[in-house]
């Protein structure tokens, strides 16, 4: 969930024409076809850098077609120009690929003490709660312009969870805008639908809800099981997610939390149960899934980089989000990928699926 106290928190080509058509709308012949193995893991790895200047690693990643976007956090931005021109930067190595489709070029501004980018909105979703929907409106509105001014087409934002008490980890920060599951429904709504007319993407957050949360319980920092139940899962905490996804939301992350109601087995974004089951067939998701921060406390029973990463796509998640700050971490994911799809130890089709899904998102944006 990556606090503040974490702070890692050509197209006539006919390789370009099978991709436009795949990028037009869901797809119904996949792209795979047209793309390497490795371009076809890429399509799932969301990269990130240490300090203000992309490594070189990460620029051939980006012109072999081998990575679907990069996150950036504050210490990569010293301000609006510089990363406006880290930005243009990218999208010229991203012109070079074999892959016609913009990058993902994300980050977290939700507002209040949560941005990456000095601007809008400096109001907290707290604060925008006890405003009301017109707030939640222009948070949104200027969020996306924020980013699109510097070239960014995905904001992680809205949270959609609904905090319980004062001061727990999802109020600590003014994170969540009510405790009432209605309000933070139509709140976040508003603000998915105010961001997206800008052109940027928005992510609703963290599914199926951290709302019930302590203040200890941060997921970034250790595992973190919460026995709420049944029935105040959807009554509650999945609410909202029903209306950011009939919002048209095209992007939701999963929590790394474990829910006993649900799946006590493993954290929600390495359980089939909760993302196929209950976010897709149940809320009728049909855009990106994405995770959390891979290397969160929470997944330190699961072993390695690639461990994570392939129990997270066996769960059905269409991105990974690699934002450790080291390209290395990214290539980890990449290569388990790769080959877990050429041994056939992940599902060929819904791999490519998966791709296919993110194809079409990074095709819709600017």
């Amino acid at each position: 969930m990556r606090t503040p106290m974490r702070r890692r928190w050509g197209a006539g080509s006919a390789v370009g024409l099978l991709l436009t058509a795949a990028l037009a709308t869901l797809p119904t012949a996949s792209a795979a076809p047209a793309l390497t193995t490795r371009q076809l893991a890429g399509q799932r790895v969301v990269y990130s850098y240490p300090g203000l200047t992309p490594p070189q690693s990460l620029l051939d990643r980006i012109r072999a077609g081998e990575a679907a976007g990069v996150i950036f956090f504050g210490e990569n931005i010293s301000g609006t120009t510089q990363i406006a021109g880290v930005v243009a930067q990218l999208r010229a190595a991203a012109a070079q690929s074999p892959v016609p489709a913009p990058l993902l070029l994300m980050t977290d501004q939700e507002g209040g003490q949560i941005r990456r980018l000095p601007g809008a909105p400096l109001l907290s979703q707290k604060q925008v709660g006890a405003q009301g929907a017109t707030a939640a409106r222009d948070a949104g509105t200027s969020a996306g312009q924020n980013l699109r001014g510097v070239g960014m087409n995905v904001n992680l934002a809205p949270v959609a969870d609904v905090y319980r008490t004062p001061g727990d980890l999802m109020d600590q920060y003014g994170r969540s805008y009510s405790t009432d599951s209605g309000t933070v429904g139509v709140l976040s709504r508003a603000f998915v639908q105010a961001q997206q007319a800008t052109g940027v993407a928005a992510t609703a957050k963290h599914f199926p809800g951290l709302g019930p949360a302590g203040a200890a319980e941060n997921t970034d920092l250790r595992p973190v099981t919460l026995t709420t139940s049944l029935s105040d899962l959807r009554t509650r905490d999945e609410p909202p997610y029903d209306l950011a996804v009939s919002a048209g939301v095209k992007l939701v992350m999963l929590s790394w939390a474990v829910y006993p109601a649900l799946d006590a087995s493993r954290p929600a974004g390495l359980s089939p149960t909760v993302v196929r089951d209950e976010l897709r067939r149940d809320r009728g998701f049909r855009g990106v899934t994405i995770t959390d921060a891979l290397e969160a406390g929470a997944l330190q029973p699961y072993g390695t980089t690639g461990d994570r990463a392939l129990l997270a796509a066996a769960a059905g998640m269409d991105l990974i989000l690699a934002s450790a700050r080291d390209t290395t971490q990214g290539d980890q994911v990449l290569d388990a990928l790769a080959t877990a799809y050429t041994a056939g130890t992940l599902d060929r089709q819904a791999f490519t699926a998966a791709t296919d899904r993110v194809l079409t998102l990074r095709g819709s944006l600017p």
